[in-house]
């Protein structure tokens, strides 16, 4: 997988800007708030069809303008791949592949596969367990429709549930032959996705823990601990188990929406024990065992985005870690740094084409 060029119009703070990339690495170089982040942000849009670091879509269009166009053309498989993600004021967004637009965006989940390791990545581990299924989420779904399709419909049936629970409490009433229609859908949608997600993790865990041994030169022990209600009981049995439970709380309390994935380093969580430098190199490894899962379930390459990939790490740490990307076979790459003349030092080590946009 190779992008060719990208253009931007009005995409956070670009007003137009075009790129050439090179088949292997490319680097963003700039001040501090030039863009470099938001270039690379721009090449995460077109894979997923929304920004890695804001959700608000409306808010990624350039200040004072009313719409914005990312446009890259791809390389893959011997095939060129035309990706144009639009937004205008007030209106829907729009992908087009090839000229044609997509009905559902999640069609095009899985066409441009993508990694990006960022500082953001930290919420992996301060944050709540939504976040960290995100992550689950993301990297089986550019692998696997089927999942995606079982989430997506397991989500919309959640809410109506959640809804049908509210409506319930404020007019003093319940009718549990209802909420069995939406438990059966729960139940089958979400025993799918529980049964896919411990497979994956049964996959992804050992690629993990290879990746960070390397990263680490094996100082430390790490795991990944995979955590579901699914573990003690069918989604059927407990959602009937905790039916007072949601009457009480108004939405549904137990379910593979309430999965969590335990980051741990000698046993301990490693948001507690680790130190920052343990969990950046954590995070790494999480990303390129992703990135080896993708390579190896798509059969094509993925993009690998680096942004700011000296934060907290030293620049021998970095340099290791590209020269992982160097030996291994790995495609093409994109990294942002605050400083030129050390990206480049780092980047001259190995003997790779690349191309440096100084921003």
């Amino acid at each position: 997988m190779i992008l060719n060029t990208l253009s931007l119009v009005n995409y956070k703070n670009f007003e137009q800007q075009n790129f050439e990339f090179d088949a292997k690495i490319n680097c963003f170089v700039g001040a501090n708030g030039v863009g470099k982040t938001n270039a690379l942000d721009a090449i995460y849009h077109l894979s997923f069809g929304k920004s890695y670091f804001n959700p608000i879509a409306s808010q990624n269009i350039k200040h004072n303008e009313d719409f914005f166009v990312v446009d890259g053309i791809f390389d893959k498989n011997d095939k060129t791949e035309k990706v144009v993600v639009s937004l205008k004021r007030g209106q829907k967004k729009m992908i087009k592949r090839n000229g044609k637009a997509y009905e559902k965006f999640s069609d095009h989940i899985g066409l441009i596969p993508l990694v990006i390791i960022s500082p953001a990545d930290r919420d992996l581990i301060i944050e709540g367990s939504e976040t960290r299924r995100k992550f689950i989420d993301s990297v089986i779904s550019q692998s696997d429709k089927v999942y995606l399709s079982n989430l997506i419909n397991y989500n919309k049936i959640l809410s109506q549930r959640n809804a049908l629970l509210k409506y319930f409490a404020l007019n003093n009433t319940f009718n549990v032959q209802t909420l069995d229609v939406y438990n059966e859908q729960l139940h089958t949608y979400g025993s799918e996705i529980y049964k896919t997600r411990d497979e994956f993790l049964n996959t992804f865990i050992p690629i993990f823990k290879a990746r960070y041994k390397a990263i680490s030169n094996d100082n430390e022990e790490v795991n990944l601990n995979y955590k579901s209600d699914l573990f003690d009981d069918d989604l059927k049995s407990l959602l009937a188990k905790n039916i007072n439970k949601d009457k009480a709380l108004h939405y549904t309390s137990v379910g593979i929406h309430k999965d969590d994935l335990n980051f741990e380093i000698e046993t301990y969580p490693i948001k507690k024990f680790g130190s920052q430098g343990q969990q950046k190199s954590f995070l790494i490894a999480l990303k390129l065992a992703q990135f080896d899962f993708i390579k190896e379930q798509n059969g094509v390459t993925p993009l690998l985005l680096l942004d700011d990939i000296f934060d907290k790490l030293d620049e021998n740490r970095v340099a290791q870690i590209i020269s992982l990307v160097d030996n291994e076979d790995f495609g093409q790459l994109f990294i942002s740094d605050t400083h030129a003349e050390r990206t480049e030092h780092v980047i001259k080590q190995i003997h790779q084409s690349y191309k440096i946009f100084k921003l």
